[in-house]
């Protein structure tokens, strides 16, 4: 009689987000992307753009993995070139958003169930074609996903989603380089000017 080998469930890994403030260059995506990469770690959401300095962009990444080995990597992170700052989110109070696009199948009978589900879930219909509507919902990674559940019943035809964007609460920031981006404007120059214009 052959013996029954117990498996166990592979380990959940923690889920990290990761920001990061960069200096705006060809190839540093591809070296923070290669450093993740190097760590065995696959990068689930990664999403870029600038910030209100053309020659600074923001990155926001979302890893699974181990504690301690996520920590080494945000520590070589820091160490690129063109990294500016790296701050690893997990246990900190954020906001996150992600946008996706839906397309789903609108048969006659389901049409008034899906805009019912839109309704509930705060989603726009961008887009209406005689047997589909395309919706578009942004929101927390788990309001996503409830989402679509709700929907794969009708037939999800296509979905695009952007990744995940963060942001702390409260008046903590990113990084000290940008405080002078975020002064508060010279209220006499902009009066000055309306006045004139």
């Amino acid at each position: 009689m052959r013996e029954k080998t117990k498996t166990t469930p592979k380990e959940v890994k923690a889920r990290h987000i990761i920001t990061l403030l960069v200096e705006n260059h060809a190839g540093v995506l591809a070296r923070v992307a290669a450093l993740i990469a190097a760590k065995g770690y696959n990068i689930d959401s990664l999403t870029v753009g600038e910030t209100m300095d053309p020659s600074i962009s923001r990155m926001s990444l979302v890893v699974r993995g181990d504690d301690s080995v996520v920590e080494q990597a945000v520590k070589q992170l820091n160490r690129l070139i063109d990294v500016i700052r790296v701050t690893d989110l997990t246990g900190e109070e954020f906001v996150e958003r992600e946008l996706m696009l839906v397309k789903v199948k609108a048969k006659p009978e389901a049409k008034a169930e899906i805009l019912r589900i839109a309704d509930i879930f705060r989603a726009k219909v961008v887009d209406v074609a005689p047997f589909s509507y395309m919706l578009e919902l942004t929101g927390a990674e788990d309001k996503l996903n409830a989402f679509v559940e709700l929907l794969r019943p009708y037939g999800i035809q296509e979905f695009a989603r952007t990744g995940m964007t963060v942001m702390t609460r409260g008046s903590k920031a990113l990084g000290k380089q940008t405080e002078e981006m975020w002064k508060e404007p010279d209220t006499k120059k902009v009066v000055g000017l309306v006045e004139k214009g």
